[in-house]
């Protein structure tokens, strides 16, 4: 009988260098309008990819979702089914969002058909009717998803959280009510067209495979008629985190627990961000950091717990969360203040930190890759005055970040005195052993 020995495990080969971050062919123009407009050359395949960057904060919440929902329903010229017929017809569609700093219009199309598709999102910006019918089946459809989406634990957990940092700014509710929603008719999302959907501080972002120079002359023939004499939006700054007691959500029967933990951050410019952003790694950024190692490896109280810097116009948090079972909630929020304390008393290893760096660069060349991901990133930072420019000198920030630079910033924003934390989960199950490690608050969901 023959034995056979299992095989040495193979030493893993050693990461390559670090690869110099090329920016491609771009320009840009400001139109007579005010609208902006950024053109980059992408010559991966024959397509365009377009994001228009709206400000909209501070709209009626349900206004904004019912605009973004039917802006695209009809205008003077078109139904909202030829609007389709002719994107489809140069390979394209276009649809819009919207959140708490913006309105965004999206779409994409064959190289040949950009001239077509910017002639329509020109009458769909100047001549949107909102026809009663397409309002009254939308609106309905967004209650639903309202609905669904409010007896969703992640939903509600967020919900809360946002209530908690951000008290009366714009920022803390952002999902209207059902009944707001109802409210709506034409009029009103008519009128707030006339007052939003304006080209000044607009940036359009236009991504393909194109000579830069000659899509602006196109995106200026098409939209320069586009005009609003509409008002500026300007949100307030955000509030600096408050932290105290935990805000326990009770929701009776839950089976598990939704954590969240808010952490200061700072903006993309600031001299901190590149070290923040490799402490966060380090922490529970990704899938091989402390925190998951923690309690999803080790203890298996979650699958997914998951860290990230949020950057909006009027500020930036870090967010952290994850989906416990109810029995381990309190061991879960020991282990997260414990890694928190670690990483901000204890600078983290060289090894460490090198693979936390080699995974930030490795992602920032990702999200240029490809068409949609390149035109998604321009758009990002144009809308808080960055360009394509800037994260050339983002990869240098975090190729140079020392581990001291890192344990500074930890100590500086992850330290667990800074968290303020939201649990959402059965108040009769979980308050006592929350109450065992920190003040606890409870409310109703």
């Amino acid at each position: 009988m023959t034995t056979t020995l299992p095989a040495a495990p193979r030493a893993l080969p050693p990461l390559g260098p670090n690869r110099r971050l090329k920016l491609p062919k771009q320009a840009e123009r400001t139109l007579a309008n005010g609208l902006t407009v950024i053109a980059v050359r992408r010559p991966a395949v024959p397509l365009v990819e377009l994001r228009l960057w709206m400000p909209f904060g501070r709209a009626h919440l349900a206004r904004g979702a019912m605009l973004a929902q039917t802006v695209l329903s009809g205008t003077e010229t078109h139904t909202a089914t030829q609007i389709a017929a002719e994107l489809q017809r140069v390979g394209g569609g276009l649809s819009a969002g919207v959140d708490p700093d913006r309105l965004m219009l999206s779409g994409a199309s064959l190289v040949t058909g950009l001239d077509r598709m910017l002639e329509i999102l020109a009458d769909v910006l100047t001549g949107a009717t909102y026809p009663t019918d397409w309002v009254d089946t939308e609106r309905d459809r967004l209650v639903d998803r309202i609905q669904v989406a409010q007896s969703q634990p992640a939903h509600l957990a967020r919900t809360a959280l946002l209530k908690r940092i951000y008290g009366r700014h714009p920022y803390a509710v952002q999902t209207p009510e059902p009944d707001q929603v109802r409210a709506i008719r034409p009029p009103a999302l008519r009128k707030l067209h006339a007052e939003r959907v304006r080209p000044a501080e607009a940036v359009l972002v236009l991504v393909g495979d194109f000579q830069p120079e000659r899509v602006l002359d196109g995106a200026e023939t098409a939209l320069s008629a586009w005009t609003g004499e509409g008002h500026p939006v300007d949100l307030p700054p955000a509030p600096a985190l408050q932290p105290g007691p935990l805000l326990l959500v009770d929701r009776p029967g839950s089976v598990q627990s939704s954590l969240r933990i808010a952490l200061p951050a700072v903006p993309r410019t600031h001299p901190d961000h590149a070290a923040l952003q490799l402490a966060n790694l380090v922490f529970g950024g990704y899938f091989s950091s402390r925190w998951t190692e923690n309690i999803r490896e080790d203890k298996g109280y979650t699958y997914g717990p998951y860290s990230a810097i949020e950057h909006s116009v009027a500020g930036s948090v870090l967010i952290a969360a994850a989906e416990v079972a109810t029995e381990v909630t309190g061991p879960a929020l020991l282990e997260t203040t414990y890694e928190l304390g670690r990483l901000a008393s204890l600078p983290p290893k060289p090894d460490e930190l090198e693979q936390a760096r080699q995974y930030a660069l490795g992602t920032l060349q990702l999200g240029m890759s490809t068409q949609a991901g390149l035109a998604s990133l321009t758009s990002a930072y144009a809308g808080n005055g960055l360009r394509l420019d800037f994260l050339a000198e983002h990869a240098a920030r975090l190729a140079a970040a020392t581990v001291d630079d890192v344990a500074a910033a930890a100590a500086r924003y992850l330290a667990p005195a800074h968290a303020v934390t939201v649990v959402l989960g059965d108040a009769e199950r979980v308050a006592a052993p929350l109450a065992a490690l920190t003040p606890v608050r409870v409310e109703s969901a």
